[in-house]
């Protein structure tokens, strides 16, 4: 299955309707905000990771332009 930036939309906004149940108390609303920690974290690993494929497209589409010049933090 390859999954998608709207199958995480999907799953974070699962996460927050059921941290929003109001029935969720004790130990059980402990294991639900600790289940979603875990999936803020893996959240934000496939974010930094889609962020980085993009500025690494834009970088190489930009390499193709006759007027590229290198950025400076790449440069010294």
């Amino acid at each position: 299955m390859q999954n998608k930036l709207i199958d995480l939309n999907n799953h974070l906004f699962a996460e927050l309707e059921r941290l929003g149940d109001e029935e969720l108390v004790g130990d059980k609303l402990d294991e639900e905000i600790d289940r979603a920690k875990a999936i803020t974290c893996v959240a934000n690993q496939i974010i930094s990771n889609g962020n980085l494929v993009l500025r690494a497209s834009v970088a190489a589409a930009d390499s193709m332009n006759a007027n590229f010049k290198i950025p400076k933090l790449l440069v010294e």
